[in-house]
């Protein structure tokens, strides 16, 4: 056989033939679980001093915490928490790995590198995860954080679901997803600014430490990488402050009736000014530093654990 039939019949060795990531029921299973510890610990007071803070610009560190404390003491830093919280935590991180690892296939099919579908990937899952779950959530967690305390004047506040119905009856689907295209935005240009920061954030700590061929980080550099891209993801904090503001229950006369996201950037800019557009900014670093914490410290302990239930190998990374 000569060479050129050899070299005729076989197929090109460089050539990498592009699959489809598979979603496992134990990936879902770690991320669900770890979202809901951090949610249930740190995160949501975490969440609620943000919200506060972005929903009463006028408070300084201080009053928001004696402004939630006084919503119901500890309990305070917990509202929204059941079910809203939980839900979304549950929840987002399947919507996320279905509709990344799709739209990451579709991307790299079309020709992009892989760390350009990775991007695609996760931009197409953070705003699908706005749409399907996380619209109404915050929603939800927002109207019951910025809810004036009604029981102080002798009435029996409405439950969660009460306050749900009321505003589905008088508002429809809108009205338990005010504020959708905010949070859309908002994922959107968190996933898309945090995936590249952390990186390049990775990529100087491995120069700095000598590890620059793929040695395996330790869990104090991992922190520290993930750490810094979040914190300077939140750049965008003024499209939360905007989100925050479109769901709350805030009584003002000077708000706009209809709100859009433009006309609540310029109520918000001629209210509070530039400074206004960064409320709740602190809570919200220290936030992504809980959730990057939880997923780095306690990661390789669940990633274990889900294993032996499940029986399934966990591929997803943490």
């Amino acid at each position: 056989m000569s060479a050129a039939t050899t070299a005729g019949t076989m197929p090109p060795l460089t050539e990498k033939k592009l699959e489809k990531k598979p979603i496992k029921f134990s990936n879902l299973l770690l991320g669900a679980g770890l979202n809901l510890f951090e949610v249930t610990t740190l995160g949501q007071p975490l969440e609620v001093v943000k919200t506060t803070m972005a929903a009463n610009r006028g408070d300084s560190f201080g009053t928001a915490l004696g402004r939630i404390w006084g919503r119901g003491g500890p309990l305070g830093f917990y509202q929204g928490l059941i079910p809203w919280a939980w839900i979304e935590a549950s929840t987002k991180g399947a919507v996320l790995l279905f509709v990344a690892s799709e739209a990451e296939y579709y991307a790299r099919s079309a020709g992009a590198s892989e760390f350009g579908g990775g991007i695609v990937g996760g931009v197409v899952g953070g705003v699908a995860q706005a749409y399907a779950t996380m619209g109404f959530c915050t929603c939800m967690k927002t109207v019951e954080i910025t809810q004036h305390k009604i029981a102080a004047a002798g009435v029996k506040p409405p439950s969660t679901f009460a306050t749900f119905m009321d505003i589905y009856r008088k508002e429809g689907i809108r009205g338990i997803n005010k504020g959708v295209n905010a949070v859309a935005i908002r994922q959107m240009t968190n996933w898309g600014s945090r995936f590249g920061l952390a990186r390049l954030a990775e990529q100087g700590i491995r120069r700095v430490t000598g590890k620059e061929h793929g040695e395996k980080l330790s869990v104090a550099e991992k922190i520290l990488s993930s750490t810094i891209g979040g914190g300077l993801s939140a750049w965008n904090q003024p499209i939360e402050v905007i989100r925050v503001e479109m769901q709350s229950k805030k009584e003002d006369p000077n708000r706009p009736k209809k709100m859009t996201v433009g006309n609540t950037f310029k109520y918000i800019y001629q209210t509070n000014g530039v400074k206004g557009l960064y409320r709740g900014v602190t809570p919200r670093i220290g936030l992504g530093v809980w959730q990057t914490v939880c997923m780095v410290a306690l990661g390789d302990m669940a990633k274990a654990y889900v294993e032996k239930l499940t029986g399934e190998k966990v591929t997803a990374k943490h």
